[in-house]
């Protein structure tokens, strides 16, 4: 029979093997690089995932080779035109030397750190070579990617690439821009000032135009109502004075007519005149002669 003391040595050997061989494997994962350090010192970059083996007394470090975010907060920069931009940027970057990155910066907050201070520094001077209408129109693509360059190359010596770099808001500070709306706002109110004068202007000369034409228009048609007025009147005498020549009594009877057609009004028929007025005579006499007159002769 075996011994107890034969059975807890066999017991203390398998699990000295197993810790053993758990403190040999690790593993990694398909987003992770390994570093495997011994006593402190990187002696091997384990980049394939999946299960691997090391010495019992190593350790290891995991470092994500994802593509990594980098917020940086809003920053002033000057531009070229000496106008103060607040300017929101972020950038992406992953680690591509694992061993470089540890021996430089260690982690990615430390890593962070770093890279925000590079970014600032690459943003003032980049925007500080351009004006502000460049950084917020008309080249912001090719400043983002001179800016990307610049920290990429300033970022190698840390084992680390910049992927991308980005400008989500480049304005002026609060004041600055409550001025130059200001500005602006003045700047149109002239200009509509300016063209309201002009029409002003415009509609006056129109207007005087238009009386001027119209009064010319007016003037000739009351000379051609006047000459056509003369010329009726004209007809009217001549045909009077024919009419007159044919029958002078027929002539005298109508005028009388058409006298008391016109003075005899339904409304007021008072006449101030006296009886033996000539006014009267078809009254007295269908003949029209005064009792003055004598008939003429055949």
């Amino acid at each position: 029979m075996r011994s107890p003391v034969t059975g807890f040595v066999t017991l203390l050997a398998l699990l000295l093997v197993v810790i053993v061989g758990y403190m040999s494997l690790f593993t990694v994962q398909q987003t992770e690089q390994t570093i495997v350090l011994q006593f402190g010192r990187p002696v091997d970059v384990v980049t394939a995932p999946g299960l691997h083996f090391k010495a019992p007394w190593n350790s290891v470090i995991n470092i994500d080779k994802r593509i990594l975010d980098l917020e940086n907060p809003s920053q002033e920069a000057i531009a070229s035109d000496q106008k103060r931009l607040v300017v929101d940027a972020f950038a992406r970057y992953r680690i591509k030397d694992a061993l470089r990155f540890y021996q430089s910066v260690g982690s990615i907050q430390a890593a962070n750190i770093q890279l925000t201070t590079l970014l600032n520094a690459a943003l003032r001077r980049v925007l500080g070579e351009v004006t502000f209408i460049n950084v917020v129109r008309d080249d912001r693509e090719k400043l983002m990617q001179r800016i990307r360059d610049q920290l990429d190359r300033e970022a190698d010596g840390y084992g680390i690439e910049v992927v991308d770099v980005r400008i989500r808001r480049a304005d002026l500070p609060e004041q600055n821009s409550q001025a130059v709306y200001q500005r602006m706002k003045t700047e149109r109110e002239r200009e509509a000032a300016e063209f309201r004068a002009q029409g002003g202007q415009k509609a006056q000369e129109i207007r005087s135009k238009a009386d001027r034409e119209a009064t010319v228009i007016i003037a000739e048609a009351n000379s051609q109502a006047e000459q056509t007025r003369g010329a009726g009147d004209a007809e009217r005498n001549r045909l009077f004075a024919e009419a007159y020549s044919k029958d002078a009594d027929f002539f005298a009877f109508y005028r009388s007519m058409t006298a008391y057609e016109n003075g005899l009004k339904s409304n007021d028929t008072r006449f101030l005149l006296r009886p033996d007025s000539d006014f009267f005579r078809y009254f007295s006499n269908p003949s029209g002669r005064m009792a003055t007159e004598t008939p003429a002769k055949p």
